[in-house]
């Protein structure tokens, strides 16, 4: 085993002149990429210009397949409503049935064109775009808790009345209603226009990052997109080909969204933004041959919370997960637990991946952060301007500073590290040595 080697804080005061988070994160284009990743907007994104496609060069289906008319649209609004709400996910749910309601109705009056056809297909180009503006207004309580399914009954509501409307209201004043001009369909009526883009703003204002969250979630940018592709769907419902493409695709979208949503929240630390541990183990199965194990510690951190608070705690993980994400040499930061992180180096020894740990070690050292008051403007850019504004009248701001201290080990047969979850045992009671040295070091 290699002697410990500790590395002094003034080996980084190199690092001193590196530019904090805020200025990294700053500018639009490359705030944007930030805020919306490929993993989260791409998906749905593809699923619509699929279905696009597919309009566009095959606008129907052959009489063999003529079925998936029905089948289609049903399927995949069916399913995403039974995820969305066995996941407790209230938008979503509220979204899936109201469209799965509005289809079946569509669908049930459809025929020799007549009143109860329009009818349905009004009430749902209106009714359906205002469910979810009602719903990306509410806050998100989910469906099963804390009776906050009870709002959920509205739908059904809304469908009885139509089916009412549908059925008893095709005398010459129902047909007057609908051929009102804020009402006369399709394509889609004035007033359901109005909706689907309210309801669209509503869906990008509730999905944009704002407060510590700097990404998309998923499920955000998937309810967005659905309400695209329902647009697109009620603009084309005098084509059937066209209008069960939209509703699958628009399934579909809501279906993916709330399973990337989960697949988020098991495998990606809220608070950090940083792949959780669970990632990690799942990472750990994959490394190769030869790897560097690194575990990072927050000197102190318990005194951070003591004194200034857990939400200056919370800052502190934050802007230390902030620097571990920006590691050189193909190092990959996860939350490992509290305020411990760990970073795989696949295919490094300690040797190589020693410069980049200190690297992050001297930013972090040398960065003095400002602790966040509640009148400190969240944006990253109104932050930077307010600081600078401060410091040319001479304000006072209470800056505080982190060091961490850093164990790192590597997988070598004759070292005894023969799997991966020796090699992190390993790095641990090397952190333990660089703490007990003094802490805010690196030892092997």
């Amino acid at each position: 085993m290699r002697r410990p080697r500790a590395s002094s804080s003034n080996r980084g005061s190199r690092a001193g002149a590196a530019p904090p988070p805020e200025a990294i994160e700053a500018g639009g284009l490359r705030a944007l990429r930030r805020a919306l990743p490929d993993e989260v907007i791409l998906p749905p994104l593809a699923l619509l210009l699929v279905a696009a496609l597919c309009a566009a060069y095959a606008p129907s289906l052959p009489a063999s397949l003529a079925g998936l008319q029905v089948l289609g649209p049903g399927l995949a609004l069916a399913l995403a409503s039974a995820v969305a709400m066995w996941f407790n996910r209230g938008r979503a749910a509220v979204l899936a049935v109201s469209l799965l309601l509005g289809w079946a109705g569509v669908e049930l009056a459809r025929g020799p064109a007549g009143f109860s056809a329009l009818a349905a297909y009004t009430a749902m180009a209106v009714l359906v775009p205002l469910n979810a503006l009602a719903a990306f207004a509410l806050p998100e309580r989910g469906v099963r808790f804390r009776r906050d399914n009870r709002w959920m009954a509205v739908v059904p509501v809304e469908l009885v009345l139509a089916t009412w409307f549908a059925a008893a209201g095709s005398g010459r004043r129902g047909y007057a209603l609908l051929e009102h001009w804020a009402l006369r369909s399709p394509p889609t009526p004035l007033v359901g226009r109005i909706a689907f883009a309210a309801a669209f703003v509503a869906a990008v204002w509730r999905a944009w990052p704002r407060g510590a969250r700097t990404h998309v979630r998923p499920l955000d940018a998937g309810l967005a997109c659905a309400v695209v592709g329902l647009f697109l769907a009620c603009e084309w419902a005098s084509s059937p080909g066209i209008w069960a493409l939209f509703l699958s695709a628009t399934g579909l979208v809501l279906l993916l969204a709330v399973m990337q949503e989960s697949h988020r929240l098991a495998f990606r630390d809220e608070l950090t933004g940083l792949p959780s541990r669970r990632a990690l183990e799942e990472r750990l199965h994959a490394l190769g041959a030869a790897y560097a194990v690194a575990m990072v510690d927050v000197d102190h951190f318990k005194k951070f919370n003591d004194t200034h608070g857990h939400d200056v705690g919370d800052q502190v993980l934050r802007l230390v997960a902030a620097r571990l994400a920006t590691v050189g040499g193909g190092g990959r930061a996860f939350r490992y637990g509290g305020e411990e992180f760990c970073v795989l180096f696949d295919g490094l020894q300690t040797e190589d991946a020693l410069p980049h740990l200190e690297a992050i070690r001297a930013s972090i050292e040398t960065y003095r952060m400002a602790v966040r008051a509640q009148t400190r403007p969240q944006d990253a850019r109104q932050g930077a301007q307010q600081r600078a504004a401060d410091e040319a009248q001479g304000a006072a701001q209470k800056l505080l500073s982190v060091t961490v201290s850093i164990g790192l080990a590597h997988k070598v047969a004759e070292d005894g590290y023969l799997t991966p979850y020796e090699a992190i045992k390993a790095a641990d009671q090397a952190l333990y040595r660089a703490k007990s040295a003094g802490r805010n070091r690196i030892s092997e």
